[in-house]
């Protein structure tokens, strides 16, 4: 507790301390190199309403003065620069569609150095103001400190949803995943707690409530969500999930599919169907087009060649084989009936395996996420962010969003200007939340991560943040009602068959 308090007692120190009007060195030596800070801020895109971006000067140094301009105002800090947020909202707002100039001096001895001006550009086009992910640890063998937490993207603050310890210990404990929204609206809420007291929990415009997705009649409960944008109507793959841990291998953990399906669950009726279940397809990660009359999702062929085995047993042997191809269905909102699969993107053609496919806003464009082999590129250095024209079909590799390291997760902001990447780009061990800005010709920009009041924060931070997912505001319901309704009875769905 001494410990927490003394933190704390640092951190405010340090913000008061910043950015009280420093002087600029007045005598410096002039160097021809960007300055060396984290977060890599130099020449990124911001938008107009995203919080403080902070920084340090990330090398051994016995003083830091940084400065943002724009025409003739500016914002002076020391040490680090943590930017007052009413300053900074003043900056930004003149900044507007332009740049803000950047500098950085270090001290070494008594020695200045004023290093290469750097811009932060400030797009007009605003970002939503939530977004929500799951922290977990770096660990397989606990679950307690697992939380879907939401975060403000107009300053710092953050709030948890759901925590995992509130329901279960030990070896009661849950794992919580899969939160998704219908539309962006965080009033229309899923997500699945697995393992004890499991079920899938559901909010709708103030009504809560939890439900039961085995059936006989289906593979596995719900996993993966895809929430019509319109239709109250949520789409699933079921999977029979297994990992496999590798002591020498680039790519430590393994995450495949025995098996898995797509089914519908009408939300309103409580009804569940089976929409593809084919044993020789591996169907996963649904997704809806923005007008709610296309489904997207990827499926992997798989035939069996050695019976004399387990069908699992076969999947972890020939696990670098599996590669997913990206497919739509037509769907009719009215009768909710869909059409035959239509290949989207053979992925398998070019030696890769696609993941995650995702819409933008305005039906224009899907990104997902390719690798070499498998469903689970979260473990995969090699998996990056492609892009599909879907007017053109010209399909492409973002090498501007992209890093030497693991890019995943990623969706879009409701206005399709910005997409939200996890990444792994400084470190190869963590998760973090990579913010981009995409143009009306479908190019992005360098990505920046996620702002923190203190810079060094996501360093010193333990977790990873999986699922980041945009919102138009904030999830309202506290975290002990979610688990007041996970621990009572789960309403059992009703299967129909597939009309």
């Amino acid at each position: 507790m001494k410990l927490k308090f003394f933190s704390i007692v640092a951190l405010a120190s340090l913000l008061m301390t910043a950015c009280m009007h420093p002087s600029i060195p007045t005598e410096f030596s002039q160097s021809d190199k960007y300055p060396n800070i984290y977060p890599d801020y130099i020449d990124v895109t911001i938008p107009i309403n995203i919080a403080p971006l902070t920084f340090l000067f990330d090398e051994p140094n016995d003083g830091m003065v940084a400065r943002y301009a724009i025409d003739g105002e500016e914002i002076v800090c020391a040490d680090a620069m943590q930017p007052d947020e009413g300053e900074w909202r003043q900056l930004v707002e003149k900044a507007k569609g332009k740049a803000i100039e950047v500098d950085v001096f270090s001290k070494n001895g008594e020695q200045w150095t004023r290093y290469k001006p750097f811009h932060i550009y400030v797009s007009p086009d605003s970002i939503d103001p939530y977004i929500s992910y799951r922290l977990i640890a770096p660990s397989f063998v606990t679950y307690e400190s697992l939380t879907i937490n939401q975060r403000c993207l107009e300053n710092y603050d953050e709030s948890v949803i759901y925590d995992n310890i509130l329901c279960g210990f030990e070896k009661d404990g849950q794992c919580i995943n899969c939160h998704h929204y219908q539309n962006y609206n965080p009033q229309r809420m899923q997500f699945h707690a697995r393992q004890f007291r499991g079920g899938t929990l559901i909010a709708y415009d103030g009504k809560l409530r939890k439900i039961n997705m085995t059936n006989d009649s289906i593979l596995s409960a719900g996993v993966y969500p895809a929430w019509h944008p319109t239709v109250n109507y949520i789409v699933y793959s079921t999977d029979k999930t297994h990992q496999s841990f590798h002591t020498t291998a680039y790519n430590k953990v393994e995450v495949y599919d025995g098996e898995s399906d797509l089914i519908g669950y009408d939300v309103e009726n409580n009804e569940v169907t089976n929409l593809e279940n084919d044993s020789t397809e591996f169907e996963i990660f649904p997704c809806w087009a923005p007008d709610g009359k296309t489904l997207y999702y990827c499926s992997a062929h798989f035939e069996r060649k050695d019976t004399s085995v387990s069908k699992t047993v076969e999947v972890l042997a020939r696990y670098s084989e599996i590669k997913y191809n990206i497919y739509k269905k037509s769907f009719d909102p009215t009768t909710k009936r869909f059409g035959p699969r239509e290949l989207v993107y053979d992925a398998a053609a070019h030696d890769q395996s696609a993941t995650l496919p995702r819409v933008s806003p305005d039906g224009r464009w899907l990104l997902f996420t390719a690798g070499s082999f498998g469903c689970f590129h979260i473990w995969h250095h090699d998996a990056d962010i492609w892009m599909i024209d879907l007017q053109t079909g010209e399909v492409r590799a973002m090498s501007e969003v992209n890093s030497p390291d693991t890019e995943s997760y990623h969706s879009w902001s409701s206005n399709g200007r910005w997409v939200i990447i996890s990444s792994r780009r400084y470190d190869g061990n963590f998760t973090r939340p990579f913010i981009a800005h995409v143009d009306a010709n479908g190019k992005g920009t360098k990505p920046f991560e996620l702002p923190s009041a203190y810079p060094d924060y996501h360093r010193q931070f333990l977790r990873s943040y999986n699922i980041p997912e945009f919102m138009r505001g904030p999830v309202t319901i506290n975290p002990k009602t979610f688990a007041d309704v996970l621990k009572g009875e789960a309403t059992p769905v009703k299967y129909v068959p597939k009309k």
